[in-house]
C-alpha cells in the first residue's frame, strides 16, 4: 500500500483499539457496579430480615406486657369492686340512721342541722366509693354524664356547711364570697359537679396548716366560676403538672397531709369531660388558687316549683308485709326501723337457705334480698324463689354498684335494684311503684303570710329593707339570716315578717323576698 493508505489504516486501527478499550472498560465498570449493587441489596435484605425478626420479638414482648397489664387491670378492678362492697356495708348503716334521725320529730333543730351534715358527708363518702369505680370508666372513656336541673345556691350552701366545720376544727378561717347572684336552677351533672368541688375544697383544707381558705363563686354569661384559694404549702412550678398525674403526691418535709394521689387526677378528667377549664396558680410556701370554670346553663324554675319537703308517714290500704333476707344484722335493723313506722310488717331472715320455705309460709307482698350472702347468693336465691312460684316483687339491695351480672336470667328474676348505702327516699319510691301504694304525707307547716289575720307582716325600716334587698340580689343566704336575726333581736321587725323572710331564704326564693321587701307594710290589714 501507499504510505498515505498505510497511515490511514494505522489511524483506523488505533481508533478501533481506543473504542474497544472504552467499551471494555465500560463493561467492566457495569459488571463491578452490578456486583456492588447485588452485595448492597443482599446486605439491605439481611438487615431488613433482622429488623423484621426484631419487630416480631418486640411484638411478642409487647403482647406479653399487654396481657400482664390487662391482668393487673382486672385485678385492680376486682380489688376496687371488693373494697367498694366492704365499705358500702357499714356506710349503709351510718347513712341510713342519719336519714332516720334527720326526720325524727324529737331532734332539736340545731342537732338536726348537724345530722344533716353527717348525712351529706356520708353521701359524699358513698360518692367517693363510686369514684373508685369511676377511675376505670374514665380510663376506658365510658363515663356518662347525667344532666339534670340542679339548685345551684343550695348546692353551694351545702358545701359551705360541710367544709366550714372542718376548716374551723384545724384553726383555719373559712370564708365564702358570692361575687354575683346565682340562678336558682342550672343544668349539669350534680354528682360530678359536687365531686369536683369537694375534691378542691378538701385539698385546700388538707394542705393548709394556718391562715384561711377562701371559696368564691361568680356567675355570668351562663358560666359559673368557682375559685378556691388557700394560704397553705403551695406548689413549686416544676410540680404543677405533676400533681395532676395519677398516684403523684408532692409533700414537703414536715407535712402531715396525705392522700391517695387520685383526687386531682379525677378532678381534671371530670372537668374535661364536662367541657370546663381548671387552672392553678401557686407559689411555694404562700398558697394555691384553683379556678374552675364550667358552662352551667340557667333554667326556668317554673319547671320545678319550690315545694316544702313532704315526709311519708304511712300509706293507704291494707297492711303490706315485707321479707328482708340479709346476713348483715345492721342492715336488717335499719330496714325494720325505716319501714315499720310506716305501717309495713317487716320480717327479717339472716339465713338465705331458709328463705324459700319462709317465703312460701309468709307469702309476703315484697321481698328484699342482699346479693352477697353465705350459702345462697341473692341472684341464685331469686331464681329459686321464682321456681317456687313466688310471684311477688323482688328488690335486690346490694353494696355492689354494678347491677349487671353474667348469670342473670332473661328476663331477670328481680324487679328493682337498690345500691347500698340505701337512700330511703329511693327505696320508698321503688316500693311504692312496685306495690302501687298511695302514700300519706305529714302535714306541712304553715307559714304566716300577708293574708293571715293572726300574723300581720310589718316591714322593718327603709335602711334594713335596702340592706336585705342588696343581700338577696346576690343570693347571700348567710348574710340575710344574720341580718334578720339581728333585726329580730333588736325588735326592728315583727315575727310574721321574720318567719316569712326565713321561709323564702331557706327555700332560696330570693326573688320572692325582694318582692316582699318592696311591698307596703300591711299592719292595717
Amino acid at each position: 500500500p501507499t504510505p498515505h493508505t498505510a497511515a490511514t489504516l494505522w489511524k483506523v486501527f488505533f481508533l478501533l483499539v481506543s473504542i474497544t478499550g472504552i467499551v471494555s472498560w465500560l463493561f467492566v465498570l457495569a459488571h463491578e457496579s452490578r456486583v456492588v449493587a447485588q452485595e448492597e441489596s443482599q446486605r439491605q435484605t439481611r438487615l431488613l430480615t433482622e429488623e423484621i425478626l426484631a419487630h416480631e420479638q418486640t411484638d411478642r414482648e409487647l403482647q406479653r406486657a399487654k396481657e400482664v397489664a390487662e391482668a393487673a387491670n382486672q385485678a385492680k378492678s376486682r380489688y376496687l369492686t371488693g373494697i367498694s362492697h366492704e365499705l358500702r356495708s357499714p356506710l349503709n348503716a351510718v347513712l341510713g340512721y342519719a336519714q332516720l334521725l334527720e326526720k325524727a320529730a324529737d331532734i332539736p333543730p340545731a342537732r338536726r342541722d348537724a345530722i344533716g351534715v353527717i348525712r351529706r358527708s356520708g353521701e359524699h363518702l358513698g360518692d367517693l366509693i363510686e369514684g373508685l369505680l369511676d377511675i376505670s370508666k374514665i380510663e376506658a372513656g365510658r363515663l356518662d354524664l347525667h344532666t339534670e336541673q340542679v339548685r345551684l345556691p343550695e348546692l353551694v350552701e351545702q358545701l359551705v356547711n360541710m367544709f366550714r366545720p372542718q376548716a374551723e376544727s384545724k384553726g383555719l378561717t373559712f370564708e365564702f364570697i358570692q361575687l354575683t347572684g346565682l340562678p336558682e336552677f342550672v343544668k349539669t351533672d350534680e354528682k360530678r359537679l359536687r365531686q369536683v368541688l369537694i375534691n378542691l375544697l378538701s385539698n385546700a383544707i388538707k394542705y393548709t396548716e394556718r391562715g384561711r381558705v377562701i371559696f368564691k363563686v361568680r356567675y355570668r354569661s351562663q358560666v359559673a366560676e368557682f375559685t378556691i384559694s388557700d394560704t397553705g404549702e403551695g406548689i413549686a412550678n416544676e410540680n404543677i403538672e405533676r400533681i395532676f398525674q395519677p398516684f403523684e403526691r408532692v409533700k414537703r418535709p414536715g407535712s402531715t397531709a396525705s392522700g391517695t394521689g387520685l383526687g386531682l387526677t379525677i378532678t381534671r378528667l371530670l372537668t374535661d369531660i364536662m367541657g370546663g377549664d381548671l387552672s392553678l396558680k401557686s407559689q411555694l410556701g404562700q398558697g394555691s388558687e384553683f379556678k374552675l370554670a364550667l358552662m352551667l346553663s340557667s333554667t326556668s324554675p317554673a319547671h320545678y316549683p319550690p315545694q316544702p319537703t313532704r315526709h311519708i308517714q304511712g300509706y293507704q290500704g291494707p297492711r303490706r308485709s315485707l321479707l328482708v333476707v340479709d346476713d348483715e344484722a345492721s342492715h336488717r335493723d335499719l330496714i325494720t326501723a325505716a319501714l315499720s313506722p310506716l305501717g309495713f310488717a317487716v320480717h327479717t331472715l339472716d339465713n338465705s337457705l331458709k328463705a324459700v320455705a319462709n317465703a312460701c309460709d309468709l307469702q309476703p307482698d315484697l321481698i328484699m334480698l342482699d346479693i352477697s350472702m353465705p350459702g345462697l347468693g341473692g341472684w341464685e336465691l331469686a331464681a329459686r324463689l321464682r321456681q317456687a312460684n313466688i310471684a311477688c316483687p323482688i328488690v335486690m339491695v346490694s353494696a355492689d354498684a354494678r347491677e349487671s351480672h353474667p348469670d342473670l336470667a332473661d328476663p331477670p328474676h328481680h324487679d328493682a335494684y337498690v345500691v347500698k348505702p340505701v337512700k330511703l327516699s329511693t327505696l320508698l319510691e321503688k316500693i311504692g311503684n312496685l306495690l302501687q301504694l298511695s302514700w300519706c304525707y305529714e302535714p306541712t307547716t304553715h307559714i304566716p303570710n300577708e293574708t293571715d289575720a293572726s300574723g300581720k307582716i310589718s316591714l322593718p325600716d327603709d335602711t334594713a329593707c335596702r340592706e336585705l334587698t342588696a343581700l338577696a340580689a346576690i343570693g347571700h343566704k348567710r348574710g340575710i339570716k344574720k341580718l334578720l336575726n339581728q333585726l329580730m333581736s333588736e325588735q326592728r321587725c315583727n315575727r310574721a315578717f321574720y318567719q316569712q323572710a326565713i321561709h323564702h331564704v331557706d327555700n332560696f326564693q330570693f326573688d320572692l323576698l325582694i318582692t316582699l321587701l318592696q311591698e307596703p307594710s300591711n299592719e292595717s290589714a
